[in-house]
């Protein structure tokens, strides 16, 4: 790094760009960050005057201490940078020692200290009450939606197509989906609905409705909230890892999100509605920290929070990407993924605009939130309320203490509870795929279900590997300048190969309930066309019998729904709309295992004498379950993509309420985990994580490589000096000059330049302020006036311009690591204390830095990969 001189000049502090916690410029970038755009609304509004005020020269010689009230501003991040948790935790630690103390002096106090104490489940409750009616009505209206492309209740148009013929007395058992209240749209424009033209107008009608649905989604997303496209869920891990992008957690997010999420589903795109709810948990979430003085000013309590809420379960101007890419047309200065942009402050402005600061601002208050956040999002995604907790813990939380589990349970539960009491499945029960197997498992079948846990690992890998190859395809081609034609296209295709077959016409949801249907007495269902009829000297339980017409024509195509699926969903994830993954995933491995059970059925049926099922299956007996292979391929599937494991099965038998089937799941999610692993490392959200340039550094994988601290730190060898500031030899001027010539985040402060010896770290942004704060309250502070680091100052003679004091602003306990660290101990040192930089010493003496960009930069190197593709720390 340069160690630049001091020049003199004009100083705009907000002009110069800071990098995110990099000691190193970037670059071609200038980002113009104006004081109004920088410093987050809750922190209190700063004077629309920025201009420096150098007034004259005072007669004062004391020292002028500022800091003594806070400055708003000081302290805070700017938006895409890291937050220092330790610091964070700090900062909490005394806010609560403060309370603390104060309550022991008045009954007043003493309220606030427990209203204090008690904000944190008063806002897990509200989180879980909002999280559950977001998602009841979502529910509800993509229902209505999806019915809406093959017609119309003339009764109300209100109702969907379950509800128009709930109490109709005309509704037979054979056609249990028609009644004369429900109109296809050909019964309606040709009062037909025989006929070849009839079914040439219900399939144009189902078409277009697809496409005006899909075009309005991503039109919304596109105009209004740029974050609201994809999943949320890398994003929300990013964020959850310290990192802060303002405005993915805001209102207009959520807004957005929650209608282009039932438009979305509705167009009968290959995408769920899981992933996105976590999202939109987690936006309710931040927003609701704002009610509260303990999360609205600390990032790692909001964390917190969210991971707890997704236990529950636009112009492409962004300069970071939720698992979509940033449009091309809109312009920025930061480089995305080989992408260069001009014009930050425009986007920064932009951005701000929308959410009205409501943006995703980390630390250990904001991470509590969103951790239960998380929760409350799979709770009400899936009406799993352990398995929310769990999926939260294991797969998007960074940070999980044991206050933050019990916080997410009770998120999660009041989220549940809500939506059980809206009840927009109408079966009473939270999950739509609830289902009842009467049949036990036979140990001989855990050779099926390890061979679906097989398929599911592959299926994952190619998944995993074909999604990113198309989503890298998208951002370094023109197809990535064209969201709506993309989105418009895909739509066209899928509703097209779909309306000929009732598989795939029906929702995704609705499909992986039938394929988990254990066939009764009762069931229509092609899927349960059986030859022989019910043998009421077998217990109530339909016995194994030969498979039907109706079977074999559902096995045909099943097996073409899952090609569709498996080829479709590829290209689905990751467009510029709201889209989950849960769903299609499931599907996928629900239809291999229907496939796979009924195949085993009737192998059992036509060969019982082998000896495979003599010894536990008789003829006629009733020996196999296809529903349960079904649901035990949806798992694997779902578990190779995702590489979740205990969440996964808890989830599954929560979602089924299979309980004693968990060991068949067991086997199944972590033979999909081996072999997906085996093929590939990464799930599908670190993979989208990496690919998209996010500084997330995965607790999960180990270093393994012999490097020192020496080998990563900034400078290097060859390299000038490292630029930093003295304690108490530099002038205003001087400072300013540093700031305006570098593009560095914050500057290591030593004791002189010749001893290098060092006494603190100062941020960028804090100087800025402090500075710039000083010029307009305090009379005499010029460019010569003298900055002062330490507690005290020596005399200073008559007539001289009054000195600075910023010791206050001085982090005096920074992370140091000497030069011989293995780099192995230094990334454990980042990835639990969640540093932003990290100072190397030599014997007392100030040697570089590391930062978590650099450390980012050395794992992709020492893995083979680009290491310019971690742009953001």
């Amino acid at each position: 790094m340069d160690s630049r001189g001091f020049q003199q000049g004009c100083f705009n502090s907000f002009q110069s760009s800071s990098s995110d916690e990099d000691l190193v410029d970037i670059p071609g970038t200038a980002m113009n960050f104006s004081l109004r755009d920088d410093v987050p609304p809750l922190d209190g509004e700063i004077e629309e005057d920025k201009s420096y005020n150098g007034g004259g020269i005072g007669f004062s010689t004391r020292m002028m201490d500022f800091l003594e009230e806070p400055i708003p501003g000081v302290g805070t991040y700017d938006d895409f940078n890291t937050i220092d948790w330790v610091r964070e935790k700090s900062r909490d630690r005394d806010r609560h020692r403060e309370i603390t103390n104060k309550s022991k002096e008045s009954t007043w106090a003493l309220i606030h200290s427990v209203s204090d104490a008690f904000s944190g489940w008063l806002l897990m409750l509200l989180i879980g009450l909002l999280s559950g009616s977001l998602a009841g009505l979502i529910d509800i209206s993509a229902h209505w939606m999806t019915d809406l492309k093959e017609g119309i209740c003339t009764e109300g148009l209100w109702f969907n197509h379950e509800h128009c013929c709930w109490d109709s007395d005309q509704v037979t058992f054979e056609n249990k989906d028609k009644c004369p209240k429900w109109n296809s749209w050909s019964q309606l424009l040709i009062s037909t609905e025989e006929g070849a033209f009839a079914y040439i107008v219900n399939y144009f009608m189902y078409v277009l409705w697809a496409l005006l649905f899909a075009f309005l989604a991503v039109s919304l997303v596109k105009v209004f909230a740029p974050y609201a496209c994809g999943s949320g869920i890398p994003e929300i891990k990013t964020i959850l890892s310290g990192f802060i992008i303002r405005g993915y957690l805001g209102k207009w997010t959520l807004i957005i999100k929650t209608i282009t999420l039932v438009l979305a589903v509705s167009s009968g795109l290959s995408l769920g509605k899981e992933g996105p709810l976590v999202h939109v948990a987690c936006c309710c979430g931040n927003i609701l920290c704002h009610c509260f003085n303990k999360y609205r000013k600390n990032e790692a309590k909001r964390r917190e929070i969210l991971e707890l809420h997704i236990k529950s379960g636009a112009d492409y101007s962004t300069l970071v990407q939720p698992a979509c890419e940033v449009h091309n047309n809109f312009p920025s200065s930061v480089v995305i993924n080989n992408f260069k942009f001009a014009n930050v402050t425009m986007l920064h402005h932009h951005s701000q605009k929308l959410d009205d600061g409501f943006g995703a601002r980390p630390d250990e208050n904001l991470a509590f939130v969103l951790s239960a956040a998380a929760a409350a999002g799979v709770s009400v995604a899936f009406g799993a309320p352990i398995g929310g907790v769990l999926f939260s813990l294991e797969e998007v939380s960074y940070y999980f203490p044991l206050k933050t589990l019990w916080r997410s349970f009770f998120a999660a539960l009041v989220a549940a509870f809500t939506l059980r009491s809206i009840n927009p499945f109408g079966n009473s029960r939270l999950v739509l795929f609830y289902v009842e197997f009467h049949t036990p498992w036979h140990l001989f079948e855990l050779v099926p279900f390890i061979l679906l846990g097989i398929f599911g690992g592959l299926w994952g890998a190619l998944f995993i590997r074909t999604n990113i190859a198309w989503c890298r395809k998208r951002k370094t081609t023109q197809l990535g300048k064209y969201p709506v034609i993309e989105v418009l296209v895909v739509t066209a295709i899928t509703a097209i190969l779909a309306f000929p077959n009732e598989y795939t016409r029906m929702s995704t949801s609705e499909l992986i309930s039938e394929l988990f249907n254990d066939c009764g007495l009762l069931d229509s269902s092609k899927l349960c066309d059986y030859e022989n009829h019910f043998n009421s000297s077998k217990g109530g339980d339909l016995p194994d019998r030969p498979a039907g017409a109706g079977v074999y024509s559902a096995m045909w195509q099943l097996a073409l729904t899952l090609i569709m699926k498996i080829v479709i969903t590829i290209f689905t994830f990751g467009m510029k709309i709201p889209s989950g993954l849960f769903i299609p995933s499931m599907a996928v491995g629900a239809i291999a295992g229907r496939l796979l059970g009924v195949g085993m059925e009737q192998m059992a049926y036509y060969h019982h004498d082998w000896a495979i099922f003599n010894s536990w299956c008789s003829q006629g007996a009733d020996c196999i379950t296809p529903g349960l292979y079904a649901m035990v391929g949806a798992a694997a599937c779902l578990g190779g993509v995702t590489r979740m494991t205990v969440s996964l099965v808890v989830i599954m038998f929560e979602l089924t309420g299979g309980l004693e089937y968990i060991v068949p799941l067991m086997a199944a999610a972590m033979t999909s985990k081996w072999v997906a692993d085996a093929l590939g490392r990464e799930g599908i959200y670190d993979a989208h994580i990496r690919l998209n340039g996010y500084p997330f550094l995965e607790a999960k994988e180990e270093f393994a490589h012999k490097t020192l601290a020496m080998d990563v730190m900034k400078p290097r060898r060859n390299d000038p000096l490292l630029t930093v500031l003295t304690q108490d030899s530099m002038t205003v001027e001087d400072v300013e000059t540093v700031i305006s010539e570098t593009t560095y985040s914050g500057f290591p402060v030593v004791v002189s330049r010749e001893s290098q010896r060092l006494v603190g770290f100062v941020l960028r942004r804090d100087l800025i302020i402090s500075i710039e704060n000083a010029r307009k309250k305090q009379d005499g502070v010029v460019s010569t006036s003298i900055i002062y680091f330490t507690e005290h100052s020596p005399p200073m003679p008559p007539y001289t311009p009054p000195t600075l004091k910023l010791r206050n602003i001085l982090d005096l306990s920074p992370f140091t690591v000497t030069d011989l660290t293995p780099m192995e101990i230094v990334v454990d040192i980042f990835r639990k204390l969640g540093l932003r930089q990290c100072l190397v010493t030599h014997n007392g003496r100030l040697l570089g830095i590391i930062t978590k960009k650099d450390v980012l930069k050395h794992i992709a190197q020492m893995a083979n990969q680009d290491p310019d593709s971690i742009l953001f720390n």
